[in-house]
Order: C-alpha cells, then structure tokens, then sequence
C-alpha cells in the first residue's frame, strides 16, 4: 500500500476514533441515566465539554515538573489513537479487504503494548503534577494495570494459539482473524472455552478505562479526581479524548477477537456503499459491546476497592480465562489427534 494511501487512512482513522469515542461516551452517558431514571445529557454533552475544555488554559501546579506535566496527555492521546489504526473498521475500498492500514505479523501483541501507554502516560502525569492525591492515583494506576493485563494477555494469547493449531499463519495478524473468525475454528469444547474468555474480556474493559467499579486511580469521592486532579483545560481535554479513543479500541478489540465480521458481504453490497455500511457495521458492535461491558456494569455496581480489584483480576477471571485456555488447549488437542 503506498504511502500517501497509508497517511489519509491514519488521518481519517484518527478523526473516526475521536468523533465514535465522544459519540459513545455520550450513548454511555444516556444509557447510564435511563436505566437509573433519569433524563440525562443531550447526546452532544461530551463534544461541548472538550469544545470547553480546549478553549481554556492549561494550569500547571508550582511543584510539578512542567516538561513531563505537559508531555503526558499528548503521549496518552497518541498511543490511543495508534490502537485504531491496527483495528479493522470495516472495508477498505475498492476491493473490501479488512481496514488495518498499517500492521501485518505481530498486530495482537502490539494492540497490548500500545494499551498499556495511555495508563502508563496517567501514572506519569499524576506523580509529575505533585499533588499527594494524584500520586496516590497514580499508583492505585499501576496495580490495577498490574493486575488486568494478566486475563487479558491469557484471552489473546490462547486465541491467537488456536489459529496457529488449525494451520492459520500470522495468528496474531488482525487479517488472520478477520478472515478466519474464531467461532469457525473450533469445536465445542472451544466454544465454551471462547464464552469464557469473551467475559474476561469483558470485565476487562471497564478496568482498562478506569470506570465503575474500577475507577479507584480517580475515585472522586476520595481522591477528589485522583491522578487527574491537577489537570485542567487542554492538558485535561487530550486526557479526556485518549479514554474517548481507547473507548472504542478496546470495544474494537471485543469486535475484532470475537465478532469480526462484514456486513457487505452477507448482503452483496461492494464499492464506497458497502465501505460505509461495513464502518456502520462495525460502529454498531462498538455499542453493544459498549453497553454490556461499561454502561450496564457501571450502573450496577458500586465502586471496588483496590485490593478488590486485585483479587477480582488476580484470582477470578484470571481462574476464568485459564479455564477457556485449557477447554481451547483441548479443543485443539481433539483436532490435532484426528488429523494425525
């Protein structure tokens, strides 16, 4: 794919990522108020918060360090935007191949280096502002990174080795999972396996973006805002716009392991139609995903306290995810014996 080809679609994917995440925030926002009685934001609230937000100045507290204050947000909002453009957001055109734009052999392994950057930038940010509130947050931060990338590492990694076992090559290619949805690959004890690891994931979801019930780094009825708390104006907005972003990564990457595919083609629809229907397509997974693993656990639970968080990642669905790997194991076990 030529260069210039590669930078339109890195400019348009940067721009989807920014207008779906406030998008979803406010359906997130709307859903939350609805199932608790209440009218709610217009749907446009969060895009008239980051207007606010980027119109104002960016205060930076007297002991903080100014360099590594400001450098924060900017690395959380790239790092962010990195993950869509190794998701596939639809077709591209003119022949409705999968829309990673960049990326081929490792892109499942780099989506969960790059995840961790918009958390690792917070934790920065909240030690440089000097604040003992935000330096708090900023290590409840890092246990609770600590703890969920462990279920989440175990989800991809056993589907990526349950392609490789069917005879996939590049297993952790998004192509590969794209072309090669998992539900088509195994068998029934696979199946189960493949339920298993679809609700590690879920719970994951809300841990990675620091919501209900895992919101401690920011608890604002304790931490006053947490890490973010001496943050203000457009350091706060690109804050703000890196969670909007890695919003609909990680509701992507729901879609990609699990639910990854077109629509155009099932209704024989190509060209620049079948493009949009197929990003409709993929937008609207990217809500129900959403909806089940952020809006409705949200609304139901309460907030967790840290060493809950640990125990819940560490032990439960850390238990859960090992138990969908060994059903999967054996799946491909099953499969491997017959071929032999």
């Amino acid at each position: 794919m030529e260069l210039p080809v590669i930078a339109a679609g890195v400019v348009f994917v940067t721009l989807f990522g920014i207008i779906a995440g406030l998008f979803l925030m406010g359906i997130d926002r709307i859903c939350a108020a609805r199932m608790q009685m209440r009218q709610g934001p217009p749907l446009t609230q969060p895009f008239t918060d980051m207007r606010k937000l980027l119109c104002k100045d960016s205060v930076v507290p007297a002991n903080a360090i100014p360099t590594l204050f400001h450098a924060a947000p900017i690395v959380a909002f790239a790092s962010a935007v990195s993950v869509l453009v190794y998701l596939p957001l639809g077709s591209i055109l003119p022949v409705g191949t999968p829309l990673p734009m960049v990326g081929e052999y490792g892109d499942l392994i780099l989506i969960m280096y790059l995840l961790t950057v918009p958390a690792l930038a917070m934790v920065a940010g909240g030690f440089a502002s000097g604040s003992p509130y935000a330096s708090i947050g900023a290590q409840r931060e890092m246990v609770t990174m600590i703890a969920y990338e462990f279920p989440l590492a175990i989800a991809i990694i056993a589907i990526a080795w349950r392609l490789a076992v069917a005879g996939l090559v590049m297993p952790f290619s998004v192509n590969t999972l794209v072309a090669h949805p998992i539900w088509t690959v195994v068998g029934p004890l696979g199946i189960i396996g493949c339920i298993l690891l679809l609700i590690v994931l879920a719970w994951v979801t809300p841990a990675e973006l620091s919501r209900i019930p895992c919101d401690t780094p920011e608890a604002e009825t304790e931490l006053c805002g947490g890490l973010l708390v001496e943050y203000s104006g457009r350091n706060l907005a690109l804050f703000s716009l890196s969670m909007a972003a890695k919003l609909v990564a990680m509701s992507g990457l729901s879609v990609l392991l699990f639910f990854p595919w077109n629509l155009s083609p099932v209704i024989g629809v190509s060209g620049v139609l079948g493009a949009g229907i197929d990003l409709l397509f993929f937008l609207v997974k990217v809500i129900i995903v959403m909806f089940f693993s952020v809006s409705l656990v949200r609304v139901v639970m309460a907030r967790f306290r840290i060493n809950t968080v640990v125990s819940l990642y560490w032990g439960w669905l850390t238990t859960i995810g090992l138990i969908g790997m060994v059903l999967i194991i054996l799946d491909g076990s099953v499969l491997w014996g017959c071929l032999s």
